[in-house]
């Protein structure tokens, strides 16, 4: 054995020998919000989008693509569609050969380089018919890699703490990914504001004509940061994480289907436990509208708001963003305590009443200003909502060791969700012609949600529901 084979062993025992519920552990698992957050933000809230729009000059947006033409924001909004439903038959999976050889680790580390490798590829995004493809594949890359790493993110958190430590940690992860991810857009921000300051040029044709600013380079370095950003610091993370909970297994064909088989245990064990059954139909009702929300809200911004300019647009829209992202932090943490005084399907119940308000406000804002406080009321519900409704999940769970199939499901509904969400609010923007009309609607899923939360018993409880 080598000295360095030693040193990894030693390493690999002292890792294991963190219990459950330690600061340190609790702190490592917390940390991955930190390195992967920066995707959401910059790639798909922020940068990606605008740098995307400023690659259709024409008032004329079409693109083609798999043999078609396309309105441009209709073939990013198709491939993030399949890349969500990718995820939700991919996941359980996965989930099912991570349990049964315990390598659940790996599979997180995977998606994760997978991610960090399709951010970085995006520096070469290019729309040209002989280039397109490449570019959508990098995309589909970095969105498969966050959402494929979130399934067995989310698993280990009752896997690291105990229930009673839950909503503290959970909040304590989306503070610390949306810190993170607010650092890394500042620079971003400062490299596309003031290019020259970090040696950004103007790229030109050989005739001298400008072919691309020098602040779309700027964008196109960004997404290298984040790729970067993101797979170095997961690798705290890495380190302490337990590998998982079984080991010693070999991956054969009936394995491969495990978990769907698994997937469709955990449905007929949910029909034993009520509260868990109706908390998830709630979840599933009101997460299709946040999640909807947040992956419009760019576009949304940059159709629906009168800005005065090009420039004021894309200073406005990352500047909204920023401010998101900043009251997030103080969202999930208020959220954390209120869940403590009054619980945690109260508090859901509350969070779900402001969305609803935010659905009939954004039907009415038109100027930047009505935008900016839109954009604070979001980042002080987004957070809480889905830091709390990712913690509630894991305190109704049963006690088992399979905690990973159980996520997965969780994981599947929100994805299907998602997808049905992006249907929902296209179509209607589509007939109507209005994204405001789309989103009003979207404030019946908020009402809903609410219907059902109501509905969630106080008490664990196992009998079927009449």
């Amino acid at each position: 054995m080598t000295i360095l084979g030693a040193a990894h062993k030693r390493a690999a025992f002292f890792m294991n020998q963190l219990k459950k519920g330690s600061k340190k552990l609790l702190n490592a698992w917390a940390f991955y919000d930190w390195a992967n957050s920066v995707y959401t933000l910059t790639i798909a809230s922020s940068i990606f989008p605008i740098f995307y729009s400023a690659l259709f000059l024409s008032e004329i947006k079409n693109v083609q693509a798999f043999g078609m033409e396309f309105k441009s924001t209709a073939l990013i909004t198709f491939v993030t569609a399949f890349t969500f439903l990718v995820v939700a038959f991919m996941s359980p999976i996965l989930s099912g050969i991570a349990d049964y050889v315990g390598n659940k680790k790996s599979f997180l580390k995977f998606f994760c380089y997978v991610g960090s490798a399709g951010c970085i590829g995006l520096y070469w995004f290019d729309i040209s018919p002989d280039r397109i493809h490449l570019s959508l594949l990098f995309y589909f890359m970095g969105l498969i890699g966050y959402w494929g790493s979130l399934v067995f993110y989310n698993s280990y958190l009752p896997d690291i703490a105990f229930e009673e430590q839950q909503d503290a940690i959970s909040a304590k992860g989306f503070s610390m990914g949306y810190i993170g991810s607010v650092l890394l857009l500042i620079l971003n921000l400062a490299m596309t504001m003031y290019p020259d300051v970090f040696s950004l040029k103007d790229r030109l044709a050989e005739n001298g004509e400008v072919i691309e600013t020098a602040a779309q380079v700027a964008m196109r370095y960004s997404f290298v940061t984040v790729g970067i950003w993101w797979a170095l610091f997961s690798q705290y993370s890495f380190y302490y994480l337990p590998k998982g909970t079984s080991s010693g297994h070999k991956v054969t064909r009936a394995v491969i289907f495990n978990g769907l088989k698994e997937l469709r245990l955990v449905w007929k064990q949910l029909k034993q436990d009520l509260r868990l059954k109706r908390y998830l139909y709630a979840f599933f009702v009101f997460s299709m509208a946040v999640q909807t929300i947040m992956l419009i809200a760019v576009y949304f911004g940059e159709e629906e708001i009168a800005w005065g300019g090009d420039s004021e647009k894309t200073m406005g829209l990352i500047v909204s963003i920023l401010v998101i992202q900043i009251v997030a932090v103080f969202g999930a943490i208020l959220t954390s305590r209120a869940s403590k005084k009054y619980g945690n399907i109260k508090t859901l119940i509350a969070v779900n009443g402001i969305w609803m308000c935010l659905c009939f406000y954004a039907y009415f804002m038109k100027t930047p200003i009505q935008f900016y406080i839109a954009a604070s009321v979001v980042g002080l519900v987004m957070g809480g909502i889905q830091a709390l409704a990712r913690s509630t999940y894991s305190k109704f769970l049963p006690e088992t060791d399979d905690t990973t199939s159980y996520f997965s499901f969780y994981d599947v509904a929100e994805k299907i969700g998602i997808v049905i969400g992006m249907i929902i609010f296209a179509t209607i923007d589509q007939i109507t012609g209005s994204m405001r009309n789309a989103i009003l609607f979207l404030f019946i899923f908020f009402l809903f949600g609410i219907v059902l939360l109501f509905r969630v018993p106080k008490e664990e409880t196992t009998k079927t529901e009449s």
